[in-house]
């Protein structure tokens, strides 16, 4: 064979097993499962059923709801919400999706606790729409991995319409902590290790899970297997 052609020939070959291997690892298609035991292939995961009362966006009667255990010091996290927000922008209008946020601060993360705190008190003194707002603040500005300085939760507060002091109290106080535990201790008990971690739940109890910050494209892909199993 002219030796001219054996570089291009291989060019060739090789790009065919760089598909092949890109199809096996990121095009297979996310498992769901659809029993009511509230199960996946990956062991069994105990989920809080959702309350009227949770940080909710969307229709609370969704058929389909997110549950997105999140990190605010975490910087896929904060890429993450992002992603979501066009999700549940996608579906905002036929009300098929709801969002539910839950605190899942990591050891890792020192500051992330207390952010918990702070996001719990907002929503304890404005309400849903001001926690959804104090946590887009919150991702708007943390540079991750511990770099938000504590100096800006009251800032926040202030920006999303809060009393600041009454805020501050409501901080100070640690009264919000057993509620961040007890989404730590329901984010663990739903497998997850790390965050972004996120189970998607339905009322015929089909369960799916994702880790880490996938593409919208992904999210989209499980929301339209689930609903393909209601």
């Amino acid at each position: 064979m002219n030796k001219n052609l054996l570089i291009p020939i291989a060019i060739v070959i090789a790009g065919i097993f760089i598909a092949i291997a890109v199809y096996l690892v990121g095009g297979q298609t996310p498992a769901v499962n659809t029993n009511t035991q509230n199960q996946t292939a990956n062991g069994n995961i105990v989920v809080r059923p959702v309350s009227a009362s949770e940080h909710i966006l969307g229709n609370p009667n969704a058929p389909i709801k997110m549950i997105d255990y999140s990190d605010t010091e975490c910087p896929f996290c904060k890429q993450f919400h992002t992603t979501l927000k066009e999700i549940y922008q996608t579906y905002a209008t036929s009300g098929e999706v709801a969002w539910v946020y839950r605190d899942f601060p990591l050891p890792i993360h020192t500051k992330a606790e207390h952010e918990a705190e702070a996001l719990e008190c907002a929503a304890d003194l404005g309400g849903n729409q001001t926690f959804w707002n104090y946590l887009d603040e919150i991702f708007a500005i943390t540079p991750s991995d511990d770099g938000l300085d504590p100096a800006q939760l009251p800032i926040i507060a202030k920006d999303v319409g809060l009393d600041v002091t009454a805020f501050n109290a409501c901080l100070a106080s640690g009264k919000e902590a057993p509620k961040v535990q007890a989404d730590v201790n329901d984010a663990t008990a739903a497998g997850g290790t790390g965050t972004p971690y996120t189970v998607f739940v339905t009322p015929k109890g089909n369960i799916a899970n994702t880790n880490g910050a996938i593409p919208y494209s992904a999210v989209q892909n499980y929301i339209q297997i689930i609903q393909s199993n209601l």
